[in-house]
């Protein structure tokens, strides 16, 4: 691997030439010397590769990975970009696209879509519509499936305990004959809970590409019937869905609903004691009732992060109750305001029928039956595309990384490292030696060798990525093509052509206006509120205006609250997109640096009809 440091950075010279800079010209931040020995080889620019790597175009997903990701969660994307490669390429043989190649570069992930060569095509075509035309035909029966073979897999993940090993084997394993010993099983479940998460994410991509490639078809269907039509049109043309990643939020309203019919509502002023405002409410009359409801939310709902389910520190509800305490107040604080806290999903319904009756009308014949068809099929696939979501990234990760870091404490209290969640500053095969380490020593009765080594270099990694965070990550890397038409790089993330221009300065945007995508309609104004993490979302106030780098699906709670959103990466396709036109909220995203040049308090602008947000002082 190579630890050669990097020769300094020539990003104004990059911008001026209309590209980006080229990672072999950025050093690290100071203190990050070596940072790439904390990775694996393929997950790095090497030098040999330096004609290789510097021919393609590469941009930040800040938007999954917003953050510098340490050595063990690296698994979060080699699992979950690989799969999604698997579906494009190997499985369904989608015409149009590949997978996508991934980097690490100063601690941030990078990705690359590979193109599916233009001969390769046609032929894919037939192979792509016998395979996705079964899915289509039998969606509902194949997802419900879907769900007992992911939950399947949950439940085992579930049964995994990861214990010190005993001083010695349990009698009944030696007089029953068993012949292995609990060193072997500790291996064995650390294999097993690798592969039961390459196995969840799998599934995880099993339905969801399809999910993308009917809206997609419906997208290109309108947009060659009808030139004019905005994508915004398009997308409320499926929107008022009942998705089941409201589920968790709706639970809190259903809580906070109950609060105030039961009188507890008084009892909800301080928060911040789970463990005291439970017990308040239990000695309450009428409480009774509401802690069975809170016991009955929870599973499976309280599955919920508020991160994105990536990183090792993200913290879910069931195991931080006080974040969905805080939550529920907040709605018990706006019904005793006089508002309504229930979604407006009736209004979404009316506006989608009537759209589509406006377009529908300007067909007739086969073009209006196709028109039809492409819309039914869309609605029908619409759901898994959001839903998803709540049952890998947040339930299925929730339970993998609690059982990981209960292996991390345990291997923290044999003498392993300082901490007790220093285990991922170590790569997952780093980690398996360390397994086989402590069990040699156990059954050799000698001390492990482990814990002469790790503490020092936990440290010294520890210290790596903490000089990684002190920097944000370039956009992109390398020269970007003329003109970007990658489908899902469009959709997902919303790197369009004149997006690249605005990251290079080159954009019409006017001094004082950000300019991104039209993600969802409307025009709003209102101060500006910048957080970076969800741990800043108590502080977010009736009737400003969000803006971060990106939003999670568990920040709905707030979205009451606000007038529009503004994130920095996002298609018409994202989370931050799909959930504001849910609530019938403007929102621009993939603004690029939004997060960085707003200030909280400045009074902004936010058009999601032109994808403009203006700084009106």
């Amino acid at each position: 691997m190579s630890t050669t440091t990097a020769a300094p950075s020539r990003e104004g010279d990059s911008a001026a030439s209309g590209s980006f800079p080229s990672p072999y010209n950025q050093a690290p931040p100071a203190g990050a010397e070596g940072w790439k020995d904390l990775y694996a080889y393929n997950l790095v620019f090497q030098d040999n590769r330096r004609a290789v790597e510097e021919a393609k175009f590469w941009f930040c997903d800040s938007q999954h990975w917003p953050a510098v990701t340490k050595p063990f969660e690296t698994i979060g994307f080699e699992f979950a970009v690989g799969c999604l490669g698997q579906y494009n390429s190997r499985q369904l043989l989608i015409p149009t696209a590949n997978g996508i190649e991934y980097r690490i570069h100063n601690g941030y992930l990078y990705m690359s879509p590979v193109a599916v060569a233009p001969e390769q095509i046609e032929a894919r075509v037939p192979q792509f519509m016998e395979r996705a035309g079964h899915y289509f035909q039998n969606w509902e029966s194949l997802l419900k499936n879907w769900h007992v073979k992911l939950r399947a897999t949950i439940d085992e993940m579930e049964s995994i305990e990861f214990t010190a090993l005993p001083e010695k084997i349990a009698l009944e394993d030696v007089l029953s004959g068993k012949g292995t010993g609990p060193g072997t099983e500790l291996l064995g479940d650390y294999d097993r809970i690798i592969a039961l998460a390459y196995r969840a994410w799998q599934y995880h991509f099993e339905f969801l590409n399809l999910g993308y490639v009917a809206y997609l078809d419906l997208f290109m269907f309108c947009k060659q019937v009808f030139p004019r039509i905005s994508d915004q049109a398009i997308a409320t043309m499926v929107q008022g869905v009942d998705m089941e990643l409201f589920r968790p939020d709706d639970e809190l309203k259903k809580l906070a609903k109950l609060a105030v019919a039961n009188g507890l509502a008084d009892l909800f002023a301080d928060t911040s004691d789970a463990e005291a405002l439970l017990a308040a409410i239990g000695a309450r009359s009428g409480g009774a009732e509401w802690l069975a409801q809170w016991t009955e939310s929870q599973d499976p709902w309280f599955n919920f992060t508020t991160g994105n389910g990536f990183y090792a520190h993200d913290e879910y509800w069931r195991d931080v109750p006080s974040t969905p305490l805080a939550f529920i107040k907040g709605y018990i604080d706006r019904i005793h305001s006089g508002q309504d806290i229930d979604r407006d999903i009736q209004h979404l319904i009316v506006e989608r029928d009537r759209i589509t009756e406006e377009y529908a009308e300007l067909l007739e014949g086969e073009a209006l039956e196709t028109f039809r068809g492409k819309i039914g099929l869309a609605r029908t696939v619409y759901p898994y595309v959001e839903n998803h979501n709540f049952y890998i990234e947040h339930w299925t990760m929730g339970v993998f990384w609690r059982k990981t870091r209960q292996l991390s404490a345990v291997l923290h209290e044999a003498g392993f490292w300082p901490q007790a969640n220093d285990m991922f500053y170590l790569r997952r095969d780093e980690v398996r030696e360390v397994l086989f380490d402590y069990v040699n020593g156990w059954m050799v009765g000698a001390p492990a060798i482990g814990p002469d080594y790790w503490p020092a270099e936990v440290e010294r990694r520890r210290s790596i990525v903490a000089a990684l965070e002190t920097a944000r990550p370039q956009p992109a890397l390398n020269t970007p093509p003329e003109v970007i038409t990658e489908p899902f790089t469009l959709m997902l993330w919303g790197i369009t052509t004149e997006q690249i221009q605005n990251w290079l300065g080159k954009g019409d945007a006017v001094e004082g206006t950000l300019k991104g995508m039209a993600a969802s309609p409307g025009i709003a104004e209102g101060p500006a509120r910048v957080i970076s993490s969800a741990s800043q979302l108590s502080d977010v106030q009736e009737g400003e205006i969000l803006v971060a780098p990106v939003t999670a699906p568990s920040w709905v709670p707030v979205f009451g609250k606000i007038r529009a959103t503004v994130t920095d990466i996002g298609g018409m396709m994202s989370h931050a997109a799909i959930v504001c036109r849910e609530y019938g909220m403007p929102a621009v995203t993939g603004t690029g640096t939004g997060s960085t040049e707003i200030r909280t308090g400045q009074m902004l602008r936010v058009d999601g009809n032109t994808g403009t947000v203006t700084i009106l002082d």
